[in-house]
C-alpha cells in the first residue's frame, strides 16, 4: 500500500528511467536535421569519425551515443524506408545500459536491436545478437544487413548446418546473429579444438538476446550437453518398461504430478523383484535395474505421446513444452528418453555420457554486458535481476494499446469447453472476424482441428508436426475469415498484421482453451492482437479438468459451481475467478523459479571449475608457454606420490622403500635400474630429501637425453600430452560429477544440506582430478618413445593436424540439447579398459595408455 502511494506521488523507477531516457531521445531528435541534409557519403564518413574516436582517442560509448543513435536513424530511413520511434529509441538505450527492453509485440524490437548494435560494434568486438530459432536469425540478419552494411559493419549468421569455416568468418563479422543453441554449443565445441585458431568464439563482449524470457527463463531448466555413449545393456530398458507396463497406480506405485515423481510402494517393489527375478530390487548389483525402472514408469505414467514428444521417422522426438516446437537431436538425460523408445517400440539409441556441459546462465553470464527484448518480462523481472543482474524495462508502447481483455469462462468439463469454443469459432468465422487459437498441446491442437473438420470451418494448424512452416502461417493469421490453432503460441517474432476490413471486424480475435503454466505464455497469445493500436479482443476458456486448476486450487472452483447448480454447458465467469487462475500459476511460476535456481547453484561449482579447466586449456593451446617448468614442478609431485607409495610397502626401513620406488618407477614411468644408479653406498643410508632430489635429477637427466631427439617440436609434444590428458580425465571427472550429483538429494534425509555435502566432496574430487592431471601427464611424457630426429618435426604436425581434424569434424546437430560423439570421433581406436595395452607393456589398457588416451604416431611407445 506504501509502495503505491510513494508511486503515485513520486512515479516508479520503470517511471524514472523512461523520462531520464526520454531527455536524451530530445537531444537525438534535435540532431536530426543536421545528420538528413548530409550525402550518403558524408553521413558514412561522420559515422567513421565515431569509431576513430571511441578506437583510438578512447571515448566512451555512452559519450557517442547520441551521435550514433541519430546517423544509424537516418541510415535506416535510407536503407531500409523505416525511421525508429522515439520509443524505439528508449528500448534501444535500456539495451545499452544492459537492460532488458520489454516491449509489446509489433513494435519492432528487430530494428531497436540496430541501434544499440551499431554503437557497441564502434568499439570493435563483435556483437552477438541471440535469437530463439534458425528461421528469425537469418530473417532479422537479412533484413538489417543493408543497415549495418551501409555503416561499414559486416554480418554474420550462425545457424544449424554452418561449416566450422564458415563458422570462423562468421564470428569475426562485427555483427553476429545467431541461435542460443548454436553460441552455446560453439562455446563447449571451442573448449575441446585442439588449435587456438579454430576457435571461433574470440570474445564475449555484448550480447542481445531477443525473446529473452524464452531463452534466459523457459530454457535454463535444461542445459547444453555434449555428450558420448556409455556401455549399458540394451535389454533393460526393454524388460523395465514390460515390467512397468504390469504396475498400476496407487497400488504400486504413486504419481507427484505437481513435481513429476513417481513413488514406488512397499507392494510395488515386492511386484516388481518378483516380476524381474530378483531377490533385492535396491541391492547394488541390481542399481541399474531400480534406475531403469524409476525411467521406465516416468515414461508410461508420466510423459505422453504428441504432448510431451511425438514419434518421427521411428524416433522419439521431444516437444519443447514452451514453444510446441519439435527439438529435433535434443534427448532426455539419464535414461529417460531410452525408457520413452522402450515404450513406444522403436530402435533404442545408447545412453551417453557428458563430455562437456553448461547451462544457459552460465553462458551468458559469460558476455561483459548482456541485454535482452521481449514483450513479456515484467512477470520474471525479480528473477532476471537475482540470476542475470538484468534490470526489467517496460517501454511505453508507440500507439496506445486497443486490445479488449476480457475474463477467462470456465466450465465444469473439458467436452463443454470445447464445445463452448467451437460454438465462438463458428459465429467468429461467420461473420468474417479472423481467429487465432491456442492451445497447450499438439493433443488438444488436433481435438480442436477433428471439431473444426466435423463443422466444415475451414483452418490451419501449427504446432510441432508443422514447425518448419510457422512462419507463413502466423503470417496469415490475420486475414479475413481465416482460423488458426496454434500449439504454445509458436511463431513468436512474427507480425501479424491486419487490413482495414479486419479492423472494422473488431481485429485479431484471440481464443485461449487452457491457461498455461505460465503467465507470460498466456501474455504471448494475448500480445498477438492490437499491434500498433488495432483494435483485438483476447478471453480464455478454461475449465475444471484442465491440468493447471486440477492441480492447483479447482477445489474453490468446483464448491463455487456446485453451489451456483450450473446445468451442461454453462460457465461462471468473474475478475475472482481469473485471479485465482493467476494465483495457481503463480505457484507454479514460483516451483520452476526453485527448479532453475536449484539448477544453477548446482552448475555454479561446476562453472567455477569449468573456468579453471578452459583457462588451462587455453594456456596448453598457445605454442609460446613454456611448458618446461611445468614439467619439472610435475615431476616433483609425482616422485613424491610414488615415494610415499613404496614407504607405505616398507614400514619406514628405507632400504626397502628405495627397492620399492625402483619397482613403481619402473612401472610407472619406464625407469631402470634406480638402486643401481644411485649406487649401493648412498643407498644404504640415504635420507628422504637426499633420494628425491637425487632421483628427481636422474629422471630429468633420463628425460632431457630423450626429448633431444625431439628438437624444436619439444614444446610441441608436452603440450599434446597435457592435452589428452586433461581431457580423458575432465571426461572421467565430469561423469563423477554426474553421479554424485544424481545421488546426493538423499543426503537431505540424514539432515545435511545436500548443496553444502555437493560442494564439498566436488571440491574433493576436483583436487583429485588436478592432481590426475599432473601426475599422468608426466608419468606419460616419460614412457613415450621419440622417434629418430629427421621425422620427428613432420610427425610432431601430423598429430596435430589430425588432433585439430577429429575436433573440427566432429558430426553435431545444432538443434539439440544435448549431442552425442563417439569415441571415433575423437580419433580414438575402441580398446576395452580390461584388455592388454596394444603398447605391449603387457599391463591392462587402463593401467598403462588408457589412462590419458591412446598415443599416435611419434608418441607411440
Amino acid at each position: 500500500m506504501i509502495k503505491t502511494i510513494f508511486g503515485s506521488l513520486f512515479g516508479s523507477r520503470n517511471d524514472k528511467l523512461v523520462r531520464s531516457y526520454q531527455k536524451r531521445v530530445d537531444a537525438i531528435n534535435a540532431l536530426e536535421s543536421t545528420f538528413e541534409a548530409l550525402s550518403d557519403i558524408e553521413l558514412q564518413e561522420r559515422f567513421a569519425e565515431l569509431k576513430k574516436r571511441v578506437r583510438e582517442n578512447g571515448e566512451s560509448l555512452d559519450s557517442v551515443l547520441n551521435e550514433s543513435f541519430a546517423i544509424t536513424r537516418e541510415a535506416a530511413k535510407r536503407t531500409l524506408n523505416m525511421r525508429h520511434f522515439d520509443v524505439q529509441l528508449i528500448g534501444a538505450m535500456a539495451l545499452n545500459d544492459g537492460r532488458i527492453a520489454e516491449m509489446k509485440t509489433g513494435e519492432g524490437k528487430t530494428l531497436v536491436a540496430t541501434l544499440a548494435s551499431t554503437l557497441n560494434a564502434l568499439a570493435g568486438d563483435s556483437v552477438h545478437i541471440v535469437t530463439v530459432n534458425d528461421y528469425l536469425a537469418n530473417r532479422d540478419a537479412q533484413e538489417m544487413r543493408p543497415l549495418y552494411e551501409f555503416l561499414g559493419y559486416s554480418v554474420g549468421i550462425i545457424t544449424a548446418g554452418v561449416s566450422e569455416e564458415e563458422r570462423l568468418a562468421m564470428y569475426a563479422c562485427d555483427i553476429v546473429y545467431g541461435t542460443n543453441n548454436e553460441f552455446g554449443f560453439d562455446y563447449l565445441r571451442d573448449n575441446m579444438k585442439y588449435d587456438l585458431n579454430q576457435k571461433v568464439q574470440k570474445s564475449h563482449t555484448y550480447a542481445i538476446v531477443d525473446e529473452v524470457d524464452s531463452i534466459l527463463i523457459d530454457e535454463a531448466r535444461t542445459p547444453l550437453i555434449i555428450s558420448g555413449p556409455v556401455n549399458r545393456k540394451m535389454e533393460h530398458y526393454t524388460t523395465a518398461d514390460s515390467v512397468a507396463k504390469q504396475m498400476k497406480a496407487e497400488e504400486d506405485f504413486t504419481i507427484d504430478e505437481k513435481n513429476r515423481v513417481i513413488l514406488i510402494t512397499e507392494e510395488g517393489i515386492k511386484k516388481a523383484e518378483k516380476l524381474f527375478k530378483i531377490e533385492n530390487l535396491y541391492s547394488i548389483e541390481n542399481a541399474a535395474l531400480s534406475h531403469h525402472l524409476d525411467q521406465a514408469l516416468k515414461a508410461n505414467f508420466l510423459f505422453f505421446k504428441d504432448q510431451d514428444y511425438v514419434i518421427q521417422e521411428g524416433e522419439v522426438v521431444i516437444v519443447d513444452e514452451f514453444t510446441g516446437r519439435l527439438s529435433e537431436g535434443r534427448r532426455f538425460s539419464e535414461g529417460l528418453h531410452q525408457a520413452l523408445e522402450a515404450k513406444e517400440k522403436v530402435a533404442i539409441k545408447e545412453e551417453s555420457q557428458t563430455l562437456a556441459d553448461i547451462t544457459f546462465q552460465n553462458y551468458f553470464r559469460l558476455y561483459d554486458k548482456l541485454s535482452g527484448m521481449t514483450g513479456t518480462a515484467q512477470t520474471e523481472a525479480s528473477e532476471f535481476l537475482q540470476i542475470y543482474s538484468l534490470e526489467v524495462v517496460s517501454i511505453p508502447t508507440n500507439l496506445p494499446v486497443q486490445r479488449k481483455d476480457l475474463n477467462d469462462l470456465i466450465y465444469k468439463s473439458e467436452r463443454e469447453k470445447f464445445n463452448a469454443v467451437l460454438a465462438k469459432i463458428t459465429e467468429l468465422y461467420a461473420k468474417g472476424q479472423p481467429v487465432l487459437v491456442g492451445t497447450a498441446s499438439i493433443e488438444k491442437s488436433e481435438l480442436l482441428h477433428n471439431l473444426l473438420k466435423q463443422a466444415k470451418i475451414p483452418h490451419t494448424v501449427l504446432n510441432a508436426k508443422q514447425h518448419t512452416k510457422e512462419s507463413e502461417i502466423i503470417k496469415d493469421a490475420g486475414l479475413k475469415g481465416s482460423v488458426t490453432i496454434a500449439t504454445n503460441m509458436a511463431g513468436r517474432g512474427v507480425d501479424i498484421k491486419i487490413d482495414e476490413e479486419v479492423r472494422a471486424l473488431g481485429g485479431l480475435y484471440i481464443i485461449g482453451t487452457e491457461r498455461h503454466e505460465s503467465r507470460r505464455i498466456d501474455n504471448q497469445l494475448r500480445g498477438r492482437s492490437g499491434r500498433q493500436g488495432d483494435p483485438g479482443v483476447s478471453q480464455f476458456y478454461l475449465s475444471l479438468e484442465d491440468a493447471l486448476l486440477r492441480i492447483f486450487g479447482s477445489d474453490k472452483l468446483k464448491g463455487i459451481m456446485e453451489r451456483l447448480g450450473l446445468k451442461e454447458g454453462e460457465h461462471i465467469e468473474s475478475t475472482l475467478v481469473t485471479r485465482s487462475v493467476q494465483n495457481a500459476q503463480k505457484k507454479v511460476e514460483n516451483l520452476h523459479f526453485e527448479s532453475r535456481k536449484h539448477l544453477l547453484e548446482y552448475d555454479d561449482v561446476a562453472n567455477e571449475q569449468r573456468k579453471s579447466v578452459y583457462k588451462f586449456r587455453d594456456e596448453l593451446l598457445d605454442s609460446s608457454f613454456d611448458m618446461s617448468e611445468r614439467v619439472e614442478q610435475n615431476r616433483l609431485a609425482a616422485l613424491q606420490e610414488c615415494f610415499d607409495q613404496a614407504q607405505s610397502h616398507s614400514q619406514g626401513d628405507m632400504q626397502a622403500s628405495v627397492q620399492a620406488l625402483e619397482k613403481i618407477l619402473q612401472e610407472e614411468f619406464s625407469y631402470q635400474n634406480l638402486c643401481q644408479k644411485l649406487g649401493d653406498d648412498i643407498a644404504n643410508d640415504i635420507d628422504e630429501s637426499s633420494l628425491l632430489e637425487q632421483t628427481n635429477a636422474l629422471l630429468a637427466k633420463s628425460y632431457e637425453e630423450k626429448m633431444a631427439a625431439a628438437g624444436e617440436s619439444r614444446n610441441e609434444i608436452e603440450r599434446i600430452i597435457y592435452l589428452q590428458t586433461l581431457d580423458t580425465l575432465w571426461r572421467e571427472h565430469l561423469y563423477a560429477m554426474d553421479t554424485l550429483k544424481t545421488g546426493i538429494s538423499l543426503r537431505g534425509y540424514n539432515q545435511k544440506d545436500p548443496l553444502v555435502e555437493y560442494k564439498k566432496e566436488s571440491y574433493s574430487l576436483f583436487m583429485e582430478f588436478i592432481e590426475q592431471v599432473k601426475t599422468q601427464a608426466i608419468k606419460t611424457l616419460h614412457i613415450i618413445q621419440i622417434k629418430e630426429p629427421e621425422s620427428t618435426k613432420a610427425q610432431t604436425q601430423e598429430v596435430l593436424s589430425d588432433l585439430a581434424q577429429t575436433s573440427g569434424e566432429l558430426h553435431y546437430n545444432s538443434q539439440a540439447i544435448e549431442q552425442n560423439l563417439t569415441q571415433e570421433d575423437f580419433g580414438q581406436k575402441k580398446i576395452a579398459r580390461n584388455d592388454p595395452c596394444p603398447c605391449g607393456s603387457g599391463k591392462k589398457y587402463k593401467l598403462c595408455h588408457g589412462r590419458s588416451g591412446p598415443k599416435k604416431g611419434m608418441l607411440a611407445q
